[in-house]
């Protein structure tokens, strides 16, 4: 059984400039996920919500202790195929919908160690010490150029298709998606995040304001500094300390579209 388990704190705010919030979030010891929905505010908003409480859902299975790893690994991963199901038959059903999608990414712990679901590019973080780690990889064309050589992170800010994803849920596309799997040590902190944090601070700046603080007090720390710097976009971030024992919280809870 493990004995790690995250002791989470999070927050979904709706930003300076947007008039409604289309990301979500949930907290569970063993389970933290970000979803960023697009589409439209109406679609947006459904397709988050959609992805979480699936998530949610097949968390009662994969988060079983008596599972083997390798089949919740397999049920984790398959999130993604009844997420896509379900965004198309919402988009199926309501024309006004078409286009709907989301991002999805998400950490599970088993075997005491991170398991990370990541479509899209709303991302995950692990400070360990003094450092930080993107683990997810963003799935955008920003990244796909950056990997080739072709543009430099200092062309990224001003580049017309910084915004452009290459994948996402969204009801209509066959995704294969590889799980990534880190260790983990007691102290570990992650943070995952949707764009409306990672598009205004640097990793260097994330760090900074949430190396030294409790989780709740980083969260905080992390949305003000997104509001001082104009907030343009909606903004979830959960911030998850590795913690050994026995967790107090035993529900998911909910944070942004996926609590409504």
């Amino acid at each position: 059984m493990d004995s790690l388990y995250f002791l989470s704190a999070a927050r979904s705010a709706v930003g300076l400039i947007r008039n409604g919030n289309e990301d979500g979030a949930l907290t569970h010891p063993h389970l933290i996920a970000v979803a960023d929905g697009m589409g439209g505010h109406a679609g947006g908003e459904i397709a988050s919500a959609i992805a979480l409480k699936i998530l949610a859902r097949r968390a009662t299975v994969f988060t079983d202790a008596e599972m083997d790893k390798d089949s919740a690994d397999d049920y984790f991963n398959s999130t993604i195929d009844d997420i896509d199901s379900a965004l198309k038959v919402a988009s199926d059903e309501d024309p006004a919908l078409s286009g709907l999608g989301t991002t999805l990414t998400a950490l599970f712990i088993r075997d005491n160690q991170a398991v990370l679901l990541h479509v899209g590019d709303s991302r995950a973080y692990r400070i360990r010490g003094a450092s930080i780690e993107q683990l997810s990889v963003d799935h955008t064309v920003m990244q796909e150029l950056l990997s080739a050589g072709t543009i430099t992170q200092a062309d990224v800010a001003e580049h017309p298709q910084r915004s452009m994803l290459t994948q996402a849920l969204m009801g209509s596309q066959t995704l294969s998606i590889a799980l990534h799997i880190s260790d983990l040590k007691a102290g570990d902190r992650f943070i995952l995040c949707s764009d409306g944090l990672s598009g205004v601070l640097t990793d260097k700046e994330i760090k900074t304001l949430a190396k030294s603080q409790s989780p709740k007090d980083a969260v905080a720390a992390l949305v003000d500094a997104t509001y001082i710097n104009g907030a343009p976009d909606n903004v979830t971030i959960i911030v998850a300390d590795i913690a050994d024992g026995t967790s107090e919280q035993t529900a998911i809870e909910f944070f942004g579209t996926a609590a409504a």
